[in-house]
């Protein structure tokens, strides 16, 4: 099994990508307060102590975990110009054997939305999947509705793959998800014949 360095940090044109530290709680805290009305719509309904340096705390030492263990690749968006957190981007679910797969999620601070930041992310984690990890598939999903996270996905690669019923519960509610996939060596459509 290749195991992620303790030191996980990729570097992209405008991004630092690495997992978090304790010293970033204040930012995450900013960040995801100002964007709450703009994430809420899409993700798992906020625990009570979401925002807390405790649950913050859990998060780091979880990242910390999982880096060592292979297991995930919990990273945060760092924009290089200023060292502002812009967002956070995680491959979760690594798994090996005959899968070598992997689940991609992601969230962008409202301030940063649709300006090219998480389409870098995407594609520098995807990459860091397929070369340094050895996976063959990176799978992520939607809401339907989320147009902007479907374009994301589809200008970085992602491929339409169907949908998941009842897949995750978002915003307190079981929701139905369009399901997309990177593969490693993408060979849907061709066909060895004449």
């Amino acid at each position: 099994m290749l195991l992620l360095k303790r030191k996980l940090k990729v570097e992209t044109e405008r991004l630092t990508l690495r997992p978090p530290i304790h010293s970033d709680f204040r930012a995450w805290t900013a960040l995801r307060t100002n964007s709450e009305n703009f994430l809420t719509p899409w993700e798992p309904t906020w625990a009570a102590d979401h925002l807390t340096r405790k649950a913050f705390t859990n998060r780091v030492y979880w990242a910390q975990r999982s880096v060592s263990a292979g297991t995930a690749m919990p990273l945060f968006l760092i924009r290089r110009s200023d060292q502002t957190l812009i967002g956070a981007i995680t491959l979760d679910n690594i798994r090996r054997g005959p899968a070598q797969a992997g689940t991609l999620g992601y969230w962008t601070g409202a301030p940063f939305a649709r300006q090219g930041f998480m389409r870098e992310a995407i594609e520098a984690v995807v990459h860091q999947a397929f070369n340094r990890l050895d996976l063959s598939r990176i799978e992520a999903a939607c809401l339907p509705e989320n147009a902007a996270s479907r374009g994301l996905l589809e200008k970085s690669g992602f491929k339409y793959e169907g949908v998941a019923q009842s897949y995750l519960q978002i915003d307190g509610r079981w929701r139905t998800h369009v399901l997309y996939a990177a593969l490693r060596k993408d060979r849907r459509g061709k066909s060895e014949a004449g």
